[in-house]
């Protein structure tokens, strides 16, 4: 099992976290010409071998192989109205290969220091962080076009940072068992949303935050749940 949370690690890393905006605007324009795109396998391969050892190079090597073959089949089929779409299949393909080879290809011993309970926090930091970011901010995209977002005097980045610490806290509280705290820090968000939404005067962005902030809280706490569940019964 502890396997299979390494393998799925190493792709949000190599997915999410090793990969800037500048690669992806990359891809997509040059798509199988752009050196990018091949770099970006070569992590894939490198951070499964980092992770589950260098005799696990034959499994490194398809898992790369089918990255990179769905990663091309994407840059040639998605347009700009169906991106989204494109996105959640990508994903979703590349989690069913990862499983599905973990499946054939399982090898019971590897031997490192850390818990298991280490590897499956770690992976669901990762996801409640960078990986649900991208997710919330592609999900509510088409309404974002209708709003005026402007940053204006905003420090920037300072909303995604928010949102990462955000359900950080909520993470922690559910794993602690202090799911009251959940509801203060949603009555302080309010609190000091209130003010830019009296100021507005727009129930547009009212809705859009509040979707928003509840996909973010849920996020967190299935996340929570679910590792809660994993560790205990490992």
């Amino acid at each position: 099992m502890i396997i299979l949370v390494k393998l799925l690690l190493a792709h949000l890393i190599g997915d999410f976290l090793l990969q800037p905006k500048s690669w992806v605007t990359e891809k997509e324009k040059k798509k199988a010409k752009s050196p990018k795109i091949y770099l970006h396998f070569l992590i894939h391969g490198a951070l499964i071998v980092i992770l589950l050892g260098i005799e696990y190079w034959g499994l490194a090597l398809y898992l790369m192989l089918i990255h990179g073959l769905i990663d091309l089949i994407k840059l040639y089929f998605q347009k700009s109205n169906n991106w989204v779409h494109w996105f959640f299949a990508d994903q979703m393909v590349h989690l069913s290969a990862i499983v599905g080879l973990w499946y054939f290809y399982f090898e019971p011993e590897i031997d490192l220091s850390f818990s298991p309970a280490f590897w499956i926090y770690l992976t669901a930091l990762i996801l409640i962080t960078q990986v649900a970011g991208i997710t919330i901010q592609l999900l509510l995209a088409g309404w974002s076009k209708k709003l005026d977002l402007s940053e204006g005097a905003s420090l920037q980045n300072a909303g995604k940072y928010i949102g990462m610490l955000e359900r950080l806290f909520v993470f922690v509280f559910v794993i602690t068992g202090k799911l009251e705290a959940i509801g203060f820090l949603l009555a302080a968000k309010s609190v000091f949303r209130f003010g830019d939404l009296r100021k507005s005067k727009d129930r547009k962005l009212t809705e859009y935050i509040l979707i928003g902030t509840l996909i973010s809280f849920g996020i967190s706490i299935l996340t929570g749940l679910a590792v809660l569940w994993v560790v205990e019964n490992i």
